[in-house]
């Protein structure tokens, strides 16, 4: 039997927050989970879009309990004051949907602290704000989802140079940060469940998503590269709404397996219903996981204890 968002349980009470949720997969994801009741904060970096969005949900769910908050992926200070204002208020928070990234830039950029902008934004920002909020999530033994990519197979954990100082490529680059992704997924519920967090750390990929994200990556750019893209785009992908379908089933499950990973179950996982994604070998190396670790919190300052 095929997983749609019927099979979502009400969630009414609980607080899920997504980053990047302004567009995209993100905005997909927030949307259900209002319609389902949840309280969602749109963390992101645009506030015009995120007054875009809020008045999209609710126009699709009047009484949608939904905000916009402030995060700003490439600088660590609008990570830790994000965190901030949220230990603030206490509240425990039941879903962390680590969503937002960028897709093979065509030339290096950094993070406002100096990281490759992928990397930085895609994995260690994302790193940062888990543990930041660490408290919060524990208090409501929280679903903690991590967005990684069909990419992670091809990928490779640089730990000689993670910022890739040297021999910048964008496809390899972002192939990391996605691995990353899924290794911190898996790693962080090896942690959980050592330390007693209660925490249900999962994984997901959309596929072959619809998205801005290619456009405004490597695949965006005009020549040969983007006119094969665009052409694999019109025959292996699907909508952002269905590629969200994964990440909603990570989110909400109610028994998923703890360091679970969800994708589509079509052709390669480009398309198709959701359901359980292959995990390559190399994701489930827990001495390079654990090595990525505590570089990660040598690099962010954010110590898990």
């Amino acid at each position: 039997m095929t997983w749609t968002t019927n099979d979502i349980p009400d969630l009414s009470g609980r607080l899920a927050i997504v980053t990047g949720a302004t567009g995209g997969l993100g905005l997909e994801t927030a949307l259900v989970l209002a319609g389902k009741g949840a309280e969602v904060a749109l963390a992101a970096r645009n506030p015009d879009k995120g007054a875009e969005a809020e008045r999209l949900i609710r126009s699709r769910h009047p009484n949608a309990a939904v905000r916009f908050e402030l995060l700003d992926l490439a600088s660590l200070a609008s990570v830790q004051a994000f965190a901030e204002r949220r230990l603030a208020t206490g509240r425990p928070i039941d879903i962390l949907i680590d969503n937002a990234g960028v897709m093979a830039l065509p030339t290096r950029q950094t993070t406002v602290d100096g990281f490759e902008m992928q990397f930085g934004t895609n994995y260690l920002s994302h790193f940062a704000l888990v543990g930041r909020l660490l408290p919060l999530l524990i208090a409501a033994k929280a679903r903690v989802v991590q967005l990684s990519s069909v990419a992670h197979r091809s990928g490779h954990i640089r730990l000689d140079d993670l910022n890739y100082q040297t021999h910048y490529s964008p496809w390899p680059v972002y192939q990391q940060s996605k691995l990353a992704m899924l290794m911190f997924a898996l790693e962080l519920q090896r942690r959980s469940h050592a330390h007693g967090w209660g925490l249900i750390s999962v994984a997901a990929h959309p596929g072959f998503a619809r998205t801005d994200l290619i456009a405004n990556g490597h695949a965006g750019k005009p020549g040969l590269f983007a006119r094969g893209a665009r052409l694999l785009e019109a025959v292996l992908s699907h909508s952002a709404a269905d590629g969200a379908l994964p990440i909603l089933m990570a989110a909400t499950l109610p028994d998923p397996t703890p360091g679970g990973y969800y994708g589509p179950t079509g052709f390669q996982e480009m398309k198709g219903p959701p359901g359980v994604a292959v995990i390559k070998r190399q994701a489930k190396d827990a001495d390079v996981a654990r090595r990525l670790w505590s570089e990660s919190e040598r690099l962010t300052g954010v110590t898990y204890g």
